[in-house]
């Protein structure tokens, strides 16, 4: 299986070099490769030099996992759908891909978690989404307020929407490359964690399988958290306005 991760990036300098090289220690079948495409919206502090360093070192290691890295640098700060859409446009183009990872680059997600996400696929599954919030799942040092305004706006989502998913806008997910290019990413226009609730809400739509996998959510140590009350906020109004249109137009799911 060729997979490849792809990784938005902005100022996570002090992150990303520890990241590659967990990356690079995730265990692969023999005929398995997984690389690495990260989508930098040109940090600051120097990301994209920090990651080509790291690469170059990690790729050229006698025991990597056969797996390479890329660095895509985007002018300016344009957003998490934005790189996202871009990074997905340029990975679908390449057919040798068979699945298409997204990941946060803070570390709060455990890459060895990716294994048990290729197998789900392998057996069937189209999306696999690392669950925070199904059995086995959880977050780490996270303040009570930050913990209750994630559930309460999964719960909603999943109710407004009809959704079976629990835990619609983690970032930490595994897609069949045919499946994701199906329901055209590119043609999203969130820049949120909406982008990511509005693929699963186009997959359980056109009748794609998708799972979870119990994963726990650790809270960065370094660098800035890029969540803001605006995106909180757009999250909030594409999920009504997307279940009021499936209201109105009779294409409601259960609940």
């Amino acid at each position: 299986m060729r997979a490849v991760i792809v990784l938005p990036t902005y100022n996570e300098r002090e992150n990303i070099t520890t990241f590659l090289r967990a990356v690079r220690e995730v265990p692969l079948g023999a005929d398995d490769v997984l690389d690495v495409l990260i989508v930098d919206d040109s940090s600051p502090d120097g990301t994209a030099d920090v990651a080509r360093q790291a690469a170059a070192e990690f790729d050229a290691a006698p025991d990597h996992n056969r797996g390479t890295t890329a660095v895509l640098v985007r002018p300016g700060k344009q957003g998490l759908g934005s790189a996202y859409r871009q990074g997905f446009a340029q990975v679908l183009d390449d057919a040798a891909y068979e699945v298409v990872i997204s990941m946060d680059a803070d570390l709060s997600h455990d890459p060895q978690v990716i294994p048990t996400m290729l197998a789900a696929l392998a057996e069937g599954a189209d999306l696999v989404v690392g669950s925070r919030y199904v059995r086995g799942g959880g977050t780490t040092d996270w303040p009570v307020r930050r913990q209750l305004l994630s559930k309460w706006g999964n719960t909603y989502t999943r109710l407004v929407l009809g959704l079976d998913t629990h835990d619609c806008t983690s970032g930490y997910r595994a897609y069949r490359a045919p499946a994701l290019a199906a329901v055209e990413p590119a043609s999203t226009a969130a820049e949120g964690y909406a982008f990511l609730t509005e693929l699963v809400r186009r997959l359980t739509r056109q009748g794609y399988k998708v799972v979870e996998t119990p994963i726990v959510f650790r809270d960065r140590t370094a660098g800035r958290s890029k969540m803001s009350g605006r995106i909180i906020a757009e999250s909030m109004l594409l999920v009504t306005r997307w279940g009021l249109r499936d209201l109105f137009t009779g294409r409601r799911r259960g609940r």
